[in-house]
């Protein structure tokens, strides 16, 4: 048998054993959609109208990212990195599943945020029921800071 031919038969039972394997989808990564919904999404106006008024149930705030800006924030750190999203599960554990809940990065746009989304894929799995994402579609500056909203000292 010649090299041509054995490349050939090679490559024909790669495309056939992938197209078995991965059910005729292309061998390429698709990406994976956000792991929360347009309602899970918090306005950043609407958090600090609830952060001014005491009277209000106030959420438990935790910054997944570099620092704890808002007011009131726990600081988790960025939860890229797996001590930071530990520690963010810790917390968590000591919750009921109902807790108000409402994490933050603000580094970046979500687009390119290492932070937002496994932090919101550990809330799903832990199966919280009350839990948003603050809505800082640029960043930190842009959507909170220069808005002059709640800020920790």
């Amino acid at each position: 048998m010649s090299k041509i031919m054995k490349t050939r038969i090679l490559a024909f039972l790669f495309i056939l054993i992938s197209t078995s394997v991965f059910g005729g989808e292309p061998f390429i990564s698709q990406p994976q959609g956000d792991p929360w919904t347009q309602q899970q999404l918090l306005d950043p106006a609407e958090l600090a109208r609830v952060l001014k008024n005491p009277k209000l149930p106030q959420p438990l705030v935790f910054s997944i990212g570099m620092e704890a800006v808002i007011k009131g924030s726990i600081e988790i750190g960025p939860v890229m990195r797996s001590q930071s999203l530990n520690l963010l599960k810790e917390k968590l554990t000591k919750l009921t599943k109902n807790a108000q809940i409402v994490v933050y990065c603000g580094c970046c746009p979500f687009a390119s945020c290492p932070n937002v989304r496994p932090a919101m894929a550990l809330l799903k799995s832990m199966q919280f029921t009350n839990y948003k994402l603050l809505n800082l579609p640029q960043n930190i500056k842009v959507d909170w800071i220069d808005k002059d909203y709640p800020m920790n000292d």
